[in-house]
């Protein structure tokens, strides 16, 4: 099975078929090889780092988790771990944790199942957003105290978190954040490396400059297509980096409150992202009926009708419409 886009960051494998789908084109992978593995799920090939993710992973933010139980105490501790447990259940084999809370709270709930899951993290307070964390010495500090406070020796890719769009960044804080990713990895504390931003600019400056970077991370959501020209997809594609879509649901705003309603949209999001491109989307998932409507989602069919464009179309307008004002800037990730 090949996406548009499959050559970006690797073929897919692991469904048999696609309902409405292109024609089956399986790359010849052995699925032994695949964290997790489940015939229900789909892979793709995280570029140079030759990781078989699945094609959702979890995200780290959790939306009005307040709404749904405590954010402290045994029963959130409870519900974290269930939601890893069927994360696992369906063939998901990635988290992305992106502050030192969450990972702290996704190292606790993978304990004893380390084996099944990839673990990303970033420590976003303390690294190249903070003026005080734009050294390569700060960073790797801040990486030893968050893998301290969490148990962990060490994460599958460390991604720091960069700032949002401006360009703030220097050139020279470029290569602190380059010099301590790399040492990171010379250390056996992160396997993998990489960064996110919310800058396309950023993007394509630092993997066509620094070749050391494996992943990135930035915005894709049901709004965002490839750019036809001077694409990001075309740099990821050349440098062979793998790429994470942080806020496939427009920061929440592309639900209404209506349970039904809020999990077709997802649905549908996920089934569009997943056609359009090889982003693997990482939503934020709070409780087990939204880790099973994302994995729904990937076994339907992935092309969407006339009906349901409209209703997307429909969903985006809503959501733009209602984008708080922290997160206008999405809008400028219509074309990536």
């Amino acid at each position: 099975m090949r996406d548009s886009l499959a050559g970006a960051v690797g073929i897919a494998v692991g469904l048999s078929a696609v309902k409405g789908g292109a024609a089956e084109d399986k790359a010849e992978v052995d699925t032994k090889k695949i964290l997790n593995y489940n015939p229900d799920m789909e892979y793709r090939r995280l570029g140079k780092t030759g990781l078989w993710v699945s094609a959702v992973a979890m995200g780290g933010h959790w939306k009005r988790v307040d709404k749904i139980l405590s954010a402290t105490g045994k029963t959130f501790d409870q519900n974290c771990h269930n939601i890893v447990r069927r994360c696992i259940d369906v063939g998901i084999n990635y988290i992305d944790a992106c502050t030192k809370g969450e990972v702290i709270r996704d190292a606790r709930a993978l304990k004893g199942r380390r084996d099944k899951m990839y673990l990303a993290l970033s420590h976003c307070g303390n690294e190249t957003r903070n003026p005080d964390y734009r050294t390569a010495k700060k960073l790797l500090e801040s990486l030893d105290e968050v893998l301290k406070d969490s148990g962990e020796d060490y994460t599958d890719l460390w991604r720091v978190t960069c700032y949002e769009p401006g360009g703030r960044h220097s050139f020279n804080t470029a290569c602190e954040m380059v010099e301590a990713l790399e040492t990171a990895k010379k250390q056996g504390k992160a396997r993998f490396i990489g960064f996110s931003t919310h800058d396309r600019r950023w993007i394509k400056f630092m993997i066509e400059y620094f070749p050391q970077i494996d992943c990135v991370c930035f915005p894709f959501t049901t709004m965002s297509k490839r750019a036809q020209t001077d694409s990001v997809f075309e740099a990821l594609k050349k440098q062979d980096v793998g790429a994470f879509g942080i806020k496939p649901f427009a920061a929440g705003s592309l639900f209404r409150g209506d349970r039904e309603e809020n999990n077709k949209r997802a649905r549908l999001a996920i089934r569009y992202i997943l056609h359009s491109n090889t982003v693997i989307p990482i939503p934020g998932m709070n409780s087990i009926e939204y880790v099973d409507n994302v994995a729904k989602a990937v076994i339907e069919r992935r092309q969407l009708d006339v009906n349901e464009t409209a209703e997307l179309d429909n969903a985006n307008k809503q959501a733009w419409a209602s984008l708080p004002s922290n997160y206008q800037w999405l809008k400028d990730w219509q074309y990536v």
